[in-house]
């Protein structure tokens, strides 16, 4: 082999191993439930269930990395800051856990809940914006459907938006600000829930 060749070998292999010495590490994030304690439940023998969902969300969040809001219509995809678990099954978790605690005297089953026999209602989420603008603002906005099960009818339906002030840039700060968002989400559904017969 030339010394021209093993000199060029040796260039090309010192590049591909800067390259990889200088890529960033990813990051992982995770959605959280509400901090709070439960409710006390009133101590009524038979829990009524209630499932939750199916739950849509925006095919642009369809995705392992976080989507944030930009300027001009633009967005952000980080490549080195991603969900830890498929954002859809975060965010049932997050409010399968939040209705948990703030309906004591109900039992709350994520979608799909065959596994453990029927439910008495469910309710049916579209999230058409989950997202942030980092250091300005976080927002969801979702439609929703109490749906009875037993008759096939619909129960209660609403819309919710969902705005709040976001100083916050980094992408720990965006994971905090959704879960938040997903809390006063969650104390809307059960204000719904509450008002069944």
């Amino acid at each position: 082999m030339s010394y021209q060749v093993l000199k060029g070998l040796t260039v090309v292999a010192g590049i591909l191993i800067s390259a990889c010495a200088s890529t960033p590490s990813t990051h992982f994030y995770v959605l959280e439930a509400m901090n709070q304690p439960s409710k006390a439940s009133t101590g009524i023998l038979e829990k009524r269930i209630i499932g939750i969902g199916p739950v849509t969300l925006p095919a642009l969040l369809e995705r392992k990395q976080i989507v944030t809001r930009a300027e001009n219509n633009g967005v952000q995809i980080a490549e080195f800051h991603q969900w830890a678990a498929p954002l859809k099954n975060n965010v049932v978790q997050v409010l399968t856990q939040n209705l948990a605690k703030l309906q004591p005297d109900s039992i709350i089953r994520s979608y799909p809940w065959s596994a453990f026999g029927t439910v008495n209602h469910h309710i049916v989420i579209d999230i058409t914006r989950l997202d942030t603008q980092p250091g300005k603002s976080a927002h969801l906005e979702a439609t929703w459907a109490i749906m009875e099960d037993k008759s096939h009818t619909l129960v209660s339906n609403g819309q919710s938006k969902i705005e709040q002030p976001l100083t916050d840039t980094s992408y720990t700060g965006t994971a905090l600000a959704l879960s938040k968002l997903l809390d006063e989400f969650s104390r809307e559904l059960s204000l719904a829930l509450g008002k069944l017969k």
